[in-house]
């Protein structure tokens, strides 16, 4: 590759990771092309460069927005299935997820949006959700079996929907309170998983 198309493939990823963010923050509409490409550091034109449509540059954000986790794990040689349902949960269900929307998980922040976009976008978020539910599964006890990926949907939306939630209230008290109550139903089968 030479050196033009490296500098081009970086700034397209520059783009679509900050867009990636941006969509998590401000919803799938919340972002303009104008914003985004001065945020980059970017013209407006320059857009073109990289992308056809806007709808574009959506697709490809949500898809890195949906993977972004399981990337970050993967380079540091950590199986996202291999991370015990516990220290998952800690994770996810913590503070810090809840406050940091940019950062955290695409279904968490976006659900109602990705719902209402179109195809493109929408099989984007279904690839990643059967692959999520096929990791929860792994952690569930006896993981073989239909009811871990029963569980795993149920312990999925469970903990998508309270960070969620507690994004939602502006009680902290009240937020802190549904993380917690999910945090310890989750972690109810994670005792008996003995992961």
């Amino acid at each position: 590759m030479g050196h033009s198309q490296l500098e081009k493939q970086k700034t397209h990823e520059r783009i679509v990771t900050l867009a990636a963010k941006r969509l998590r923050e401000e919803g799938l509409e919340g972002i303009s092309v104008a914003d985004l490409m001065k945020e980059a550091g970017l013209t407006v034109g320059g857009f073109y460069k990289h992308f056809a449509s806007r709808d574009e540059l959506v697709a490809e954000a949500v898809q890195m927005a949906v993977e972004s986790r399981r990337r970050q794990l993967e380079e540091k040689g950590i199986n996202p299935t291999d991370i015990p349902l516990e220290d998952y949960v800690d994770d996810y269900l913590s503070t810090r997820h809840r406050d940091h929307r940019g950062e955290g998980c695409a279904y968490a922040a976006l659900t109602a949006d990705i719902a209402r976009s179109g195809e493109p976008v929408r099989t984007i978020a279904t690839e990643g959700l059967r692959k999520n539910i096929e990791s929860m599964a792994a952690r569930m006890p006896r993981p073989d079996t239909a009811d871990a990926r029963r569980n795993a949907i149920i312990v999925s939306c469970l903990m998508t929907g309270a960070v969620g939630l507690a994004r939602v209230t502006n009680d902290e008290e009240l937020s802190n309170e549904i993380l917690e109550a999910a945090r310890s139903l989750v972690k109810e089968l994670a005792k008996d998983s003995g992961k």
